[in-house]
């Protein structure tokens, strides 16, 4: 064969590949383009700093040579936590940007505005940051799989925690308006069928409102002796430190994307937190029982070379380090073959895989049949000066 027939034989082996650029938008020899939207200003920015996590992991990557010979390109544009910003910023990503995936998008309603758009463009969505059940139907979101716990599990997980500690309360929930705070208040009728118009009341808000103040007053003069927290950190904090103004000694259950410190917890005041109750999947930076753990400690050293000023009692952070984690193995299984088809099929077929930061016992595991990649948690309660786990791991998929 002459060199010219060489030649050519090679680039045609090369153009068949799955991974070429023409083939795979975003895919290069050097590179994968992959695109996140974050609420980084507006109502939600305390949790629009998981963003920042993700993109500082990705940093850690790249300074480690990248993976299979590749760099991740991550370009993260910031939503405000509005519909319309994420509609533009996911067509700019697709169209103009030509990422491979989605990875990480934060943020129900932005995610709901922007799904079926991915979905005609055949864009996976990898670990988007929201627990809202209807992402978990793989027959409507296919291209899809979700970052956290179902918010319909974890409120079926704390229905079933306050009737076993306070059987003969009355139990009131303060949700965001929205398929994030409403899925906890299905869980709840869900899990007490005929008895939820009697043991529940309920109140809900809206993200453009400056308090929620008023919301837990009304609550309280319901005679509730718990409280759930259904929304984002900013109006968790709000009620938490209302309720501790007005003299309300409920036991107060808030939601895991709220379960921050510094998003959180600092604001309403640590005082008047403990005994705050949050379901989780990680360990506490702050727990001195952590203190020697490997995967802590390789994340206080991340967090000092990536982030470096930042409040690390912040979650978010957390959350957002792990999705990183998450990515990284992703990729890694995928090796030569980063169609967006093998990319969607690897974050489906995670086995047993351990988060160096996830409490013990808590795996991840996915598969073609479900779109949850977190499935299991553990409650915790706060003491003023850390998060005390307690109770046994609770899987997804027998709550």
């Amino acid at each position: 064969m002459s060199m010219k027939w060489k030649t050519v034989a090679a680039l045609a082996l090369l153009l068949s590949g799955p991974a070429f650029a023409a083939e795979e938008p975003g895919i290069s020899a050097t590179e994968i383009k992959i695109g996140g939207v974050f609420p980084f200003s507006g109502p939600a920015s305390s949790i629009g700093l998981v963003g920042k996590g993700v993109m500082a992991y990705i940093q850690s990557i790249n300074d480690r040579g990248g993976i299979n010979g590749r760099k991740i390109n991550y370009i993260a544009y910031d939503d405000a936590y509005s519909p319309p910003k994420a509609v533009e910023h996911v067509r700019k990503l697709v169209e103009s940007d030509e990422v491979s995936f989605m990875f990480g998008q934060l943020g129900t309603p932005g995610i709901s505005a922007t799904a079926k758009y991915l979905r005609s463009k055949g864009v996976p969505s990898i670990a988007i940051i929201s627990g809202s059940s209807k992402f978990t139907d793989v027959a409507n979101y296919p291209l899809t799989t979700t970052g956290l716990v179902s918010y319909d599990t974890e409120g079926k997980i704390y229905a079933k925690y306050l009737t076993r500690a306070l059987p003969n309360a009355k139990y009131a929930i303060l949700y965001q308006n929205d398929d994030l705070g409403k899925d906890y208040v299905n869980a709840f009728k869900a899990f007490l069928g005929k008895d939820f118009d009697r043991k529940v009341v309920s109140a809900s808000y809206e993200v453009t409102e400056p308090t929620v103040d008023s919301q837990v007053v009304n609550l309280k003069s319901s005679g509730a002796d718990a409280l759930v927290i259904a929304g984002t950190p900013k109006f968790a904090a709000q009620a938490i430190r209302q309720a501790s103004v007005i003299g309300w000694k409920a036991t107060v259950i808030i939601n895991f994307p709220s379960g921050s410190v510094g998003g959180t917890l600092a604001p309403a005041g640590l005082d008047k937190s403990v005994g705050v109750i949050v379901g989780t999947t990680n360990k506490d930076v702050l727990d001195s029982a952590w203190k020697n753990d490997p995967g802590m400690q390789a994340f206080r050293v991340f967090f000092d070379k990536y982030l470096p000023g930042a409040d690390i009692t912040n979650g978010s952070y957390l959350t957002g380090y792990q999705q990183g984690i998450l990515l990284e193995q992703i990729l890694k299984q995928c090796g030569s073959d980063l169609s967006r088809k093998n990319i969607l099929a690897q974050a489906k077929n995670l086995k047993d895989f351990v988060v160096p930061t996830a409490l013990l016992g808590i795996k991840v595991n996915t598969s073609d049949t479900e779109n949850m990649i977190w499935t299991q948690m553990r409650l915790q309660r706060w003491t003023g000066t850390g998060w005390q786990a307690f109770g046994e791991v609770l899987d997804a998929r027998s709550e």
